[in-house]
């Protein structure tokens, strides 16, 4: 059976075109498929599970249709989302994931993260995300108004808009040791990601093993989708239009 893969859609009011696209995607390819996983940045930015606006419910209830009809949908948070919560999952039906999972598919055992977390040459991003999962913190954020904590996260979101456009492009892509000690720790020969935006199967050695990592895209100028069946994976754009 077909496992789907997605990340990185990034859904905003201000973008319909793709909110649009994925709500067709889930009436339609999404139904053939044994599970579909979400891997991570499906908002471009969430500040709560009380925080949920008109754009945002629509895709809540279109995922909860989804689940209901009987269809498996698991998410793995991302650095945009990662404060989606029990009650996102109550309201939807979907599994929430660790931020390392593994999953088996087609035979084959396979890592999924977001993808963050192996951008090791980002200092400045990791010293942020480590700061922003302080349990405390996050409570702490939490206790704000829904309002208020809008107006932080569009602070921060530019921020680091502005930051971001004076890196490299490499020190925003992953780290290949980062990359070989997820492969190590975890004892898989397949990882699956999104995060980079640059989608991509890559085949490197890995201590003398064939390893596979698999990259997904983001949802910008069209849709995109890892299909993986009995044949292997295979990435697919889906036309906004």
């Amino acid at each position: 059976m077909t496992v789907l893969f997605v990340s990185d859609l990034h859904l905003d009011a201000t973008r319909p075109a793709a909110t649009e696209c994925f709500l067709r995607f889930l009436e339609g390819a999404a139904r053939n498929a044994g599970t579909l996983y979400i891997l991570g940045d499906l908002f471009e930015v969430w500040t709560g599970d009380d925080a949920a606006g008109t754009h945002e419910i629509s895709i809540l209830d279109a995922l909860q249709q989804y689940t209901r009809a009987g269809h498996r949908c698991a998410f793995l948070r991302g650095n945009r989302d990662f404060l989606v919560g029990a009650g996102f999952a109550a309201r939807t039906g979907v599994t929430l994931l660790p931020d390392e999972s593994l999953i088996e598919v087609h035979g084959e055992r396979a890592l999924l993260l977001h993808g963050d977390t192996l951008c090791t040459d980002d200092h400045s991003y990791q010293r942020y995300r480590r700061l922003v999962h302080v349990r405390a913190l996050r409570a702490l954020y939490l206790a704000l108004s829904p309002q208020v904590r809008g107006r932080v996260a569009a602070y921060a979101r530019g921020r680091s808009l502005a930051a971001n456009a004076s890196k490299p492009p490499e020190i925003m892509d992953v780290n290949s040791v980062a990359v070989a000690d997820a492969f190590r720790r975890h004892g898989v020969q397949l990882l699956i990601h999104g995060h980079t935006h640059r989608p991509a199967v890559h085949t490197l050695d890995l201590d003398g093993k064939a390893a596979r990592r698999v990259v997904l895209g983001a949802w910008y100028e069209q849709g995109s989708v890892l299909y993986w069946t009995d044949k292997g994976p295979e990435l697919r754009q889906i036309s906004f239009a």
